[in-house]
């Protein structure tokens, strides 16, 4: 059973987690007093927020004038004297924003920019996010001001701050992420104040709430793990690892759907990844998206399927029907107006549509079906058998959902779990945890990262024959060919944190002048196959992710020439290596090599495609 130790520092701080979410966001907290257990709190009161000390969490949702200018955020958009004034000056209304922030790769052909309401003239995606994080901050620093007096200035200059993303950014994202946290005020720029950010998945997150609120209850303890039938290897991988258990958490939050597997041990409690992590655009938000889709045609030739009309039903659709729904013989509703309000013929009687409950359980269909085969990906990935699921996010509170869960899991004889409480609080009080608790030893590799390179040519390999027209003399006079890929780090590869993967790589040149600086593109692969050699048989599979500059112009100054055979001239050689540091969520790079048998290593510059942040 999971014990929290005491904290072991040497002075008080503040540690304070932000779950920015695509419909709602919250803030958790965590004073921590040396030699003292740590206990995890929730910022629980708001601007204009109707109820105080109960949900945690605000809408994602901010209103801009027409000048750019911040009017509203959260809980105050939800006023009648904001949305009269919001309408009569014409402020831009913004909600579903963070999905403009999505990682590139994530597949959504259900989905494009266009179907998000559009940003504030002037204003870009990463300013908006620095704008709600200040918002967040100032809430947070007057909350806390309140309930623990006397504490926040001591602490204000030193806060650590726990940031999550879904499993599906990557490194451009993070670093939107640093850049807006900047604009917000939450840290000074420069280094000292990067070190104070540490990012983390939203399932990394996610895990830890399940440790801390689901692992040490009675009914979690009380309750078998069942396991499916093993074949042979996994009995063998079972046997070899007895004392774990292989479990997937589903955070299903509004935008995204983040899956991660673990091997779990729970006395004393540690985690590994076992498998690469999922992330699926299919949260909660799109089942509304459809929703509305279905109404504009069904209500087409009806006098209730103007825009206005349209929003306002698929607004309540997404508040009570798609919250309620959980049985697909039971007619759903959507109640609109009043009492007047009728077109029997769509219908609608006394201000209420109705809606076959078929209808809305296909709307619910392409998020399961989507989960469902992120975990069979998953499961299928890991590297031992899957007893146990976790269920928690703000769309885990669908019944409907669950019950097409647990009807897959149960065929599987997969033990499924989900809270009866604070689910929407998984994300920011499992942040506050991974700080304190820090349960993760190892991590999977997502994609497979290497660089692209020349090859030697080898006139006993048939890949290299089939190339021979591409050939080229190098400087050394042998044949090389383009367009190879040398990896680095493998898919799926367990990474422990400090862990380095490095590959050694040299640079030939006749001119001196040119050895001064070392130039490395950082190249992820996000196809199928197992060991990929070259870019050009799948070029849309690989992409940039960044760049590594070294400065080794101080090596070239006591470099040596080396002589071409047969008097052919004389050329200079730097071997170097490119390291890869995977153990947290973000990626860290660096370049090496060996100066009179000393190891170098530059200041790694990492520059991340998409993105302003240096």
């Amino acid at each position: 059973m999971f014990s929290r130790e005491p904290y072991s520092g040497s002075s008080r701080k503040l540690v304070l987690a932000f779950d920015v979410g695509t419909t709602f966001s919250g803030v958790s907290y965590c004073i921590l007093d040396p030699s003292e257990i740590p206990k995890i709190h929730g910022v629980s009161k708001y601007p204009e927020q109707e109820s105080t000390g109960g949900d945690s969490r605000i809408p994602s949702i901010l209103h801009y004038d027409k000048e750019g200018l911040l009017r509203a955020v959260g809980a105050e958009t939800q006023q009648k004297h904001i949305i009269e004034l919001a309408a009569s000056e014409q402020w831009t209304r913004l909600e579903w924003w963070k999905l403009y922030l999505r990682a590139k790769s994530l597949e959504a052909a259900h989905f494009t920019d266009a179907d998000i309401p559009p940003l504030p003239k002037g204003k870009t995606a990463v300013q908006v996010l620095g704008d709600f994080m200040s918002y967040l901050f100032k809430c947070s620093k007057a909350y806390i001001t309140e309930v623990h007096t006397c504490l926040w200035e001591s602490l204000e200059s030193n806060i650590e701050f726990v940031l999550t993303h879904p499993n599906g950014w990557e490194g451009p994202q993070q670093q939107q992420i640093r850049q807006a946290a900047v604009q917000g005020g939450l840290v000074p720029a420069g280094e000292e104040g990067q070190l104070r950010i540490h990012l983390l998945t939203e399932g990394e997150a996610s895990l830890h709430f399940c440790v801390t609120n689901m692992l040490t209850s009675d009914v979690f303890n009380a309750t078998p793990i069942l396991c499916s039938e093993l074949d042979d290897q996994e009995e063998m991988e079972q046997e070899s690892q007895p004392d774990r258990q292989g479990v997937i958490i589903i955070d299903a939050g509004g935008g995204t759907v983040d899956l991660s597997a673990y091997s779990m041990k729970l006395s004393p409690t540690s985690f590994k990844e076992i498998a690469p992590a999922e992330c699926r655009l299919q949260g909660s938000v799109f089942i509304t998206y459809r929703a509305h889709v279905f109404l504009r045609a069904k209500l087409a030739n009806s006098r209730y399927g103007s825009e206005e009309n349209l929003w306002n039903m698929s607004e309540i659709f997404d508040k009570t029907t798609k919250v309620r729904f959980r049985d697909v013989d039971e007619p759903q509703y959507i109640k609109f107006g009043g009492i007047r309000d009728k077109d029997p013929e769509y219908g609608i009687r006394s201000g209420q549509l109705k809606l076959i409950g078929e209808d809305v359980a296909k709307l619910f269909e392409p998020s399961v079906q989507e989960i469902i085969a992120a975990f069979e990906q998953q499961r299928a990935a890991a590297s031992m058998p899957i007893t146990s699921v976790f269920l928690v996010g703000g769309f885990a509170a669908s019944d409907w959902l669950h019950a097409k869960l647990v009807e897959h899991m149960n065929a599987l004889d997969v033990t499924f779990y989900r809270p009866c409480q604070h689910v929407n609080k998984a994300v920011a009080d499992g942040a506050v945890s991974f700080f304190i608790d820090h349960l993760v030893s190892s991590r999977t590799a997502r994609f497979t990262y290497g660089t692209e390179c020349n090859a030697s040519y080898n006139e006993h390999d048939s890949e290299h024959v089939a190339r021979r027209e591409h050939a080229f003399e190098g400087v050394t006079g042998f044949l090389e060919l383009p367009h190879a890929f040398e990896s680095i780090l493998e898919k799926g590869t367990e990474v422990s944190e400090e862990q380095e993967f490095k590959k050694p790589f040299i640079i030939e040149e006749f001119d001196l002048s040119h050895c001064g600086s070392i130039h490395v593109d950082i190249v992820a692969y996000r196809g199928k196959v197992l060991n990929p050699s070259w870019v050009d048989t799948e070029r849309d599979a690989f992409a940039t992710l960044c760049s590594v500059h070294a400065d080794t112009s101080k090596l070239a100054q006591s470099m040596q020439p080396h002589h071409l055979p047969d008097g052919g001239g004389t050329y200079y050689s730097i071997m170097f290596y490119v390291v890869l540091l995977f153990g947290l969520t973000e990626l860290k790079a660096q370049i090496s090599w060996y100066d009179n048998g000393m190891e170098i290593r530059s200041p790694a510059s990492v520059v991340y495609e998409d993105t302003m942040f240096l």
